[in-house]
């Protein structure tokens, strides 16, 4: 059933926690510690919104040695998002109280 995939895509989203999370990583990929920084959010509380990111294929992970390195999905996660940015520049400026 489409509704209950369509619910799970936009509860990832609207998490907070997960949205710092994928604003950390528009800027390129990055280690747990990293993403840690610049959230300011605990270890824990990142991998475990990590952890679900990657169930719903929002991002990828790649093995550097020892770390784990994430990365936004280039095929639908990066597109989704330069078109929600186009939609806010259009659309929401008055009520995001931009100029």
């Amino acid at each position: 059933m489409k509704c209950k995939s369509y619910n799970l895509f936009f509860e990832t989203f609207s998490n907070k926690t997960r949205m710092h999370i994928i604003e950390s990583l528009i800027e390129g990929p990055k280690s747990v510690t990293e993403i840690c920084s610049i959230t300011g959010e605990e270890q824990s509380q990142i991998s475990h919104n990590l952890r679900k990111l990657m169930e719903c294929h929002f991002i990828d992970v790649e093995r550097k040695g020892k770390q784990r390195i994430y990365s936004l999905n280039k095929d639908t996660i990066i597109p989704i998002l330069k078109l929600v940015e186009t939609h806010v520049h259009k659309y929401c400026n008055k009520e995001c109280g931009k100029k």
